[in-house]
């Protein structure tokens, strides 16, 4: 079979499927990156995925290759893993996915099943098999459902299988390949599949908005957030997860998917005000955060920040990623500069020579970041945090208060530390004071 992408759904859709015991033959635009593959190096910092690619080139089951047509050419079923990025308006830029089609259509061979694993649009499997013109290859949508970050977990260990097909036999086809799995499968039409994951999405993104907006309310009536949300979460209709605020939801997903479904009810003529509230009560979580930073180091919330140096712990978009697009991190970032602060950021997955993160200086010493900080902000969860040398920060702080807007970190440990702890939804915890002189006995 034949992957066309080597992103992180690609990549460890060929690795995973090599590691099924199927041959697998991956393709993708860049060349580069198809030269560092064929020596085993992997771009993405993903778990386990460096270790499975190797594998499978070493087996023999996995090998990649520049040209589109030569890796599909004799392949049974063809997978489509390309960007389908947020584009005009909103709506899923297709123009990767019809540029593949286009291209392979003539090469496929007769009884090859087409499947479509990137997210798009309902009725786009119906548009690529009319332009695919070919009564002998059938299109599938097939959706992932991967989490960066633990990608190749989400692929072995699936909640469900969803493949989607006007026609059984193709889906049955397809839903075969990940027998060794033993996953709840749901064999359904293409625009039925085409709509779970969009569905899905955006409805962990309403979770997200909703939780973010519990916690201000919070905050407004003494209430603690984890209490509330250790109470809703052991009720089986709702579920613990997705249930901590922060401060927004980003990535290369939820953005472009609740943008791109906002489009397609709009296009059927349908008003989806529910939807419109969960994206703009995200793009405004990162103002609430800087106004709550500047509270913090005791200004007015929408106070000038001009000299206020402030450290970043976290810059991508999640833990265990190296993936920085539609961070909120840099989109709370991005508001900090243009008031006037100066920013200093660390990211363990960000390494060596990384790209300019306009307005933040990126270092890769969490230590070096503290130094003279008026105030230090968790953006992104990253389990090392938690393990710092909290009493070496508050000796290298200006001032002495955290802003954790994950509510990730031990209060109490930062409060022994000598540290201001601001979480998100939570009472606010002081240092602990020690008199300067022996008390009385």
């Amino acid at each position: 079979m034949a992957v066309v992408g080597a992103g992180y759904v690609g990549l460890t859709t060929a690795a995973c499927l090599a590691s099924l015991g199927h041959r697998v033959r991956c393709t993708d635009s860049d060349r580069g990156k198809l030269a560092r593959l064929q020596r085993g190096e992997v771009d993405i910092l993903e778990k386990d995925l460096p270790g499975l690619v190797a594998e499978g080139i070493a087996a023999g089951r996995l090998g990649f290759v520049e040209s589109a047509a030569e890796a599909v050419e004799t392949a049974e079923a063809v997978f489509l893993c390309v960007p389908t990025p947020m584009g005009e308006g909103g709506m899923a830029d297709l123009s990767a996915v019809i540029d593949v089609a286009t291209k392979v259509r003539d090469v496929l061979s007769p009884g090859c099943v087409l499947v479509n694993k990137s997210t798009v649009p309902v009725g786009t499997a119906a548009r690529v098999a009319a332009l695919l013109g070919r009564d002998d290859v059938a299109v599938v949508s097939n959706p992932e459902f991967l989490r960066e970050g633990t990608a190749v977990h989400d692929f072995l260990n699936p909640d469900r299988i969803v493949v989607g097909s006007d026609t059984r036999g193709p889906a049955e086809r397809v839903a075969a390949l990940y027998a060794r799995l033993g996953a709840p499968t749901v064999l359904t039409d293409a625009a039925s599949a085409e709509m779970v994951k969009y569905a899905a999405n955006c409805f962990l993104a309403t979770k997200l908005s909703y939780v973010n907006a519990i916690a201000e309310l919070c905050e407004r009536l003494d209430a603690d957030i984890g209490d509330v949300t250790e109470g809703m979460g052991y009720d089986r209709r709702i579920g613990p997860t997705f249930l901590s605020p922060g401060p927004g939801w980003g990535g290369s997903c939820l953005p472009k998917d609740t943008m791109a479904l906002k489009q397609v009810a709009e296009v059927a003529g349908f008003e989806f005000g529910l939807l419109d509230e969960v994206i703009s009560g995200n793009a405004k979580q990162a103002s609430r955060v800087v106004e709550r930073i500047a509270v913090a180091c005791g200004l007015d919330a929408d106070a000038d920040l001009t000299g206020l140096r402030i450290g970043l712990l976290g810059l991508t978009f999640k833990a265990g990623t190296n993936d920085l697009r539609d961070s909120p991190a840099l989109s709370v970032a991005r508001l900090l500069a243009e008031r006037g602060a100066e920013l200093t950021g660390y990211d363990p997955g960000l390494t060596g020579a990384e790209p300019p993160i306009p307005g933040v200086r990126v270092v890769d010493d969490p230590y070096y970041i503290a130094k003279d900080a008026h105030a230090l902000v968790l953006l992104t969860d990253w389990p090392q945090f938690r393990a710092l040398d909290w009493p070496r920060i508050a000796g290298l702080l200006e001032g002495p208060v955290v802003i954790d807007t994950r509510n990730h970190l031990d209060p109490d440990a930062l409060s022994r530390a000598g540290i201001a702890w601001r979480g998100f939804g939570r009472p606010p915890v002081d240092p602990v004071r020690t008199p300067s002189f022996d008390p009385v006995p």
